[in-house]
């Protein structure tokens, strides 16, 4: 759609408010050899920057359930939506961004410590549900999970410390209620 400006520019205007906003989506695919490429070949080639992925088999062994979190205004989020849709062996997307659902993520994070400040950071590892699961002379690697805000939130305090290493898995979801994504059997 083209807009004729008041100076006489056409202006080509995208539908969409252009704000961007954070997406949460799941792809439902076949559990082959290249479809990741596919999907994240896909995202490259319209210009979304993938925050978070995760990939993981399902109950079903032959079926894979794709977490993808990005950035982008409801509209190229749509648009891309449906073009994931024509790529071979994705069967089903839900975009759970407005959805009530549980989203977390887990971290593992090697953090210095001494002796005048492993029972601190303990005590802040605690505070957070998390768990110590190595202690070494000057580290300890602490395990947590959580929503993206908590584990921050937790890897902000323990900055104060030095983290020497840290990984995070990227956000799984799951929509809240007795709904589940899908694919209808046929």
């Amino acid at each position: 759609m083209s807009l004729v400006m008041p100076d006489g520019t056409i202006s080509r205007h995208v539908p969409g408010t252009g704000e961007e906003a954070r997406h949460v989506l799941v792809v439902i695919v076949n559990n082959k050899p290249g479809v990741l490429n596919r999907v994240a070949s896909l995202m490259r080639s319209r210009n979304f920057n993938i925050e978070s992925l995760t990939v993981g088999h399902t109950e079903r062994p032959d079926i894979s359930r794709m977490t993808l979190t990005l950035r982008g205004d409801d509209f190229a989020v749509e648009q891309v939506s449906k073009q994931l849709y024509r790529l071979i062996d994705v069967l089903k997307i839900q975009d759970l961004t407005a959805a009530r659902r549980i989203e977390h993520e887990l971290a593992l994070l090697k953090v210095r410590a001494t002796n005048s400040t492993r029972g601190e950071i303990i005590k802040i590892v605690e505070l957070y549900r998390g768990r110590i699961v190595d202690i070494a002379q000057d580290s300890v690697i602490v395990e947590a999970s959580g929503t993206v805000d908590e584990i921050d939130a937790l890897v902000a305090l323990l900055g104060g410390f030095g983290i020497r290493e840290m990984v995070r898995t990227g956000s799984i979801v799951m929509g809240r209620g007795s709904g589940v994504v899908e694919l209808k059997e046929g």
